[in-house]
């Protein structure tokens, strides 16, 4: 139950630190949640990247849809994906979820100190 929580409280705290802050943001929420909520480290993490993973990919999804995709292309072509935008979205939904997991599993240690 902890795990299903500390996802949601983790989204949703990213989302709205990105309404103020800078995209690093979403690390002190991610973070900040794990410290309030206690897991095992190796949990804590799964449910920063899970949590990261899913936002990030449903709002760059949800910004090339409302484009057509027409930017989402031309940036990649610009790196080495073909053009192919769905990847855009993976690897975007990917270092976003590495951040969050990072800085969850952080914030589990942190946890520990205390």
């Amino acid at each position: 139950m902890k795990f299903i929580v500390s996802i949601l409280l983790i989204a949703l705290l990213s989302f709205l630190s990105g309404l103020y802050l800078p995209w690093w943001g979403i690390a002190l929420a991610a973070a900040l949640i794990s410290v309030l909520i206690q897991q095992r480290p190796g949990m804590a993490f799964l449910s920063g990247f899970l949590a990261l993973l899913l936002l990030w990919g449903a709002m760059a999804w949800g910004i090339d849809g409302a484009n057509n995709s027409i930017l989402s292309k031309k940036i990649a072509l610009i790196l080495p994906l073909g053009g192919n935008s769905l990847l855009l979205i993976l690897v975007t939904a990917l270092v976003g979820a590495l951040v969050g997991g990072s800085a969850a599993l952080t914030g589990s240690y942190l946890k520990k100190l205390l």
